[in-house]
């Protein structure tokens, strides 16, 4: 009788989509004082959190890397264990781009980690578990990132250090709020993704010290703030479904996939793996790898020791930008509804050729030496916008633990007509909040740039809302 009561139950059909969550979550939103944390005292509990570690990153040349090497055939860089990364060579070829060959060093890291927010209700509110992490390549050290940010290596130990907190939570979820897998950096690494989870439970979650409970509201209020909230939490918080609060679309969302998939059957995009020896055009010194025009980016080594750390020293490569990057979406209301214009984008590392990403993204100075026909399309607009047509602006860090000092301005920028006309050129389509949101649920649609400022449309504050 028994099984037969259980049989009938999970038999029962039942709703495709959680009704109250989107309410939840607005609910949430709408709420800027937590339970736990007042935003008033969140700059004094993370001053507090960063004088009880000990942190230092410091520079050094390759040959005191502890367990890295370099390949003496291939010259790859890689760890003894071969696990966590490897620095090789990538060679791409794309019909049609400004550059349609180039080759460069790449990060390999084909194990998927797990990215996790923890959520739980307090006084009938949802608040999330951020924490505060140290990682080598943070401008300021000290950010604030999601309850659990593990590479599989990391939480399966192979750095023989301590258990990762929370991990529990991901690995055998009570009630799974998203969960989807999402691509890194399609130009610094190769084919990498990560899983995205926001799980919530009702049972009782043991503090720590280094963790905080948040609204939605508060962590809004802090991307508002430079250099605080970091990547992996973006990524991460642009997955919440959301509640869409637009009428409509300039585009159905069948036609937008309908050109996303043609975007994707006419780009021709070959890339593959080389040694990262033989990759051309980059010169390899004590200390840094770099471009033979020193553009782009540079290789280096860090020693690193962080208290609050699974491991508490280690030394490890890192990818080192040129320069602070420009990362903008174009903003229009047409027909009465909030839209931002979207690009076809097309990076070396992409497991799918294409994934929609901002307007603009890229390091000015990496371009300045290119014609005008091969600059990116509506970067000048960007430059050139006045204060009062910036709807938000903050400076951001990419990924902190392969990426050193890697900042890139983060801006939504409200655009005119004659700019940025509803006719978008090749390669571009408006979209609505909404329709970013309902994409970033599949894998492979929302490149992690895109995914920051689509978690950043509900912290703009200028008393609109993002539609949706």
């Amino acid at each position: 009788m028994t099984r037969h009561v259980t049989s009938a139950v999970l038999d029962s059909p039942r709703p495709r989509d959680n009704a109250e969550l989107p309410g939840r979550l607005a609910r949430s939103a709408a709420t800027t004082e937590g339970a736990h944390l007042s935003l008033a005292d969140f700059p004094g509990w993370l001053a507090g959190r960063d004088r009880a570690h000990r942190f230092e990153v410091r520079r050094i040349p390759f040959a005191e890397l502890d367990a890295w090497s370099f390949d003496p055939v291939t010259g790859d860089l890689g760890h003894r264990t071969g696990r966590f990364f490897t620095v090789r060579g990538l060679r791409a070829r794309a019909a049609g781009a400004a550059v349609g060959a180039w080759q460069q060093p790449v990060i390999d890291q084909p194990e998927v980690g797990i990215l996790g927010i923890l959520a739980k209700e307090f006084d009938g509110v949802l608040h999330f578990l951020m924490q505060a992490k140290m990682e080598p390549g943070n401008p300021n050290l000290l950010q604030l990132s999601p309850t659990v940010q593990a590479t599989r290596s990391n939480y399966t130990r192979v750095h023989q250090g301590a258990p990762v907190r929370f991990l529990d939570h991901f690995q055998r979820p009570e009630r799974v709020v998203a969960d989807t897998l999402q691509s890194e950096h399609g130009s610094w690494f190769y084919r990498k993704a990560n899983r995205n989870l926001i799980v919530e439970t009702s049972g009782e979650v043991e503090p720590h010290d280094d963790f905080c409970w948040l609204t939605l509201g508060q962590i809004h209020a802090l991307l508002r703030r430079d250099n605080l909230v970091n990547m992996d939490s973006r990524t991460v918080l642009s997955c919440l479904p959301l509640p869409d609060l637009a009428p409509g679309a300039l585009h159905s969302d069948t036609e937008l996939l309908s050109w996303i998939t043609g975007e994707r059957a006419r780009h021709e995009v070959a890339a593959e793996l080389i040694p990262l020896g033989e990759v051309a055009g980059w010169v390899r010194e004590e200390a840094r790898i770099r471009h033979a025009h020193e553009r782009f980016f540079d290789v280096v080594a860090v020693s690193v020791r962080a208290g609050s750390r699974e491991v508490t020293s280690w030394t490890q490569p890192l990818f080192e930008p040129r320069g602070l990057g420009v990362t903008a979406f174009l903003t229009r209301r047409i027909g009465g509804v909030r839209h931002y214009l979207a690009q076809a984008r097309v990076e070396g590392g992409f497991l799918d050729t294409v994934e929609l990403g901002p307007t603009v993204q890229c390091v000015p100075g990496n371009v300045a030496h290119l014609p005008p026909e091969h600059r990116p399309r509506f970067l000048d607009t960007v430059l050139r916008a006045g204060p009062e047509r910036i709807r938000y602006a903050a400076v951001h860090a990419e990924e902190g633990g392969r990426f050193l000092n890697a900042e890139s301005r983060y801006l939504v920028v409200e655009a005119t007509a004659e700019e940025a006309p509803t006719a978008a050129p090749e390669g571009f389509r408006w979209v609505t909040a909404g329709q970013l949101t309902s994409l970033v649920r599949h894998a492979h649609y929302i490149n992690v740039q895109a995914r920051t400022l689509l978690a950043c449309l509900y912290a703009m504050d200028t008393g609109e809302e993002p539609s949706c």
